[in-house]
């Protein structure tokens, strides 16, 4: 016999979850230009690269579109074996994902549970409390430094015995700062072996400074330590979802048991391969970037003059209270930005006419 249904429908899902913010993506800019009456609109939110897909990938994902009828290659050895060959590494230290934020999710499921501790600066990438709150962890927030950055002395000294998992985004999105290897090797000594640390890399091939390690070769070795890295980036392919880890083989590993069964497609594996193989082409794209970011961050300062360096490809204006008007301001000249409100606009590097369009518009705003 059946209870008669009460007049409050029994709530399904967890109380918590009220309380967690949806991740933001960057505004549709077709639907910006409609509004506006516009031919097109610009879109400077969402840290893509503008130059379309790297030659060869659209060849590539079309042949494994014939395939779309069979599973991929749940195991992704193709790909895990040319990762390890680009990167130096042994294929058991590498897994795969859609894209490195989902490895990050699969990261904090393989070392925590309900109450365990998630460490990470903030601001940083907006994801990692809602994956810390999914996972039924427990988020740890260190307040970035005056510079915009990760204030790594402060981040050790908030370590306990129930943290699990510190996160250092580096260089750290919104805020586009970098951390040097003194800074992180005084950090990494200070944290416990019993603690994992995720070095999340996504902008890697953007960084220019020479003092900003590389974490899959100066510090993947360690037992405690894994590096994030994606292709939705540089490599072009945000679309297709697709991004790396490299850690002990025992990380690895446990990732790769928890990550969803079939989640690197077929056709994202297929243009993961054909990306990696145009590596002179990616830092050719790179280049052109950084000489826009530094074009961008001088023209910039002069409204904003507290800019940080920025080892991304996009630059953060800390605008505090005035980010959610600036970024609205933006958007009614057509171009889309990510305003943080409370604190910040980050601003994507597109190309040399949209970042131009974005200069008239902040200075319109400004």
């Amino acid at each position: 016999m059946t209870s008669p249904r009460s007049a409050e429908p029994q709530r399904l899902t967890r109380a918590d979850l009220d309380a967690l913010p949806n991740y933001v993506p960057g505004r549709s800019p077709a639907d910006l230009a409609r509004e506006l009456g516009l031919p097109e609109a610009i879109k400077l939110a969402s840290n893509e690269v503008p130059y379309g897909p790297l030659p060869g990938v659209v060849e590539a994902v079309t042949e494994a579109v014939t395939g779309a009828h069979r599973y991929p290659d749940m195991g992704v050895v193709a790909l895990r074996d040319a990762l390890a060959q680009r990167y130096g590494v042994a294929p058991d230290r590498i897994a795969t994902g859609c894209g490195s934020v989902a490895l990050c999710e699969h990261l904090v499921r393989a070392t925590c549970l309900p109450g365990d501790e998630v460490l990470y600066s903030w601001r940083s990438f907006e994801a990692y409390p809602i994956i810390a709150a999914t996972s039924g962890a427990t988020s740890v927030r260190v307040p970035n430094d005056a510079g915009h950055g990760h204030d790594l002395d402060a981040m050790a000294a908030a370590v306990t015995d129930r943290t699990r998992l510190v996160l250092v985004c580096n260089p750290n999105n919104p805020t586009g700062t970098s951390l040097r290897r003194a800074q992180l090797d005084r950090f990494l000594d200070a944290v416990g072996e019993d603690v994992l640390v995720v070095l999340d890399e996504a902008y890697r091939e953007f960084v220019t400074d020479a003092d900003v390690p590389d974490g899959i070769e100066t510090y993947a070795d360690r037992p405690n330590v894994v590096v994030l890295r994606t292709l939705s980036k540089a490599w072009g392919l945000a679309g297709l979802r697709i991004g790396f880890l490299v850690g002990q083989p025992a990380v690895a590993a446990a990732v790769r048991k928890v990550v969803t069964p079939f989640s690197t497609s077929l056709v994202a594996q297929a243009a993961a391969l054909a990306a990696l193989g145009q590596e002179d082409e990616v830092r050719r794209r790179c280049a052109l970037v950084v000489a826009e970011r530094e074009r961008v961050t001088e023209a910039v300062r002069k409204l904003v003059p507290d800019v940080p360096n920025s080892q991304a490809n996009f630059v953060w204006l800390p605008l505090h209270d005035r980010a959610a008007a600036f970024g609205a301001a933006c958007e009614a000249r057509g171009v889309i930005v990510r305003p943080f409100p409370g604190d910040g606009v980050r601003v994507t590097i597109g190309t040399p006419a949209e970042n131009d369009a974005f200069l008239a518009a902040a200075e319109s705003a400004l």
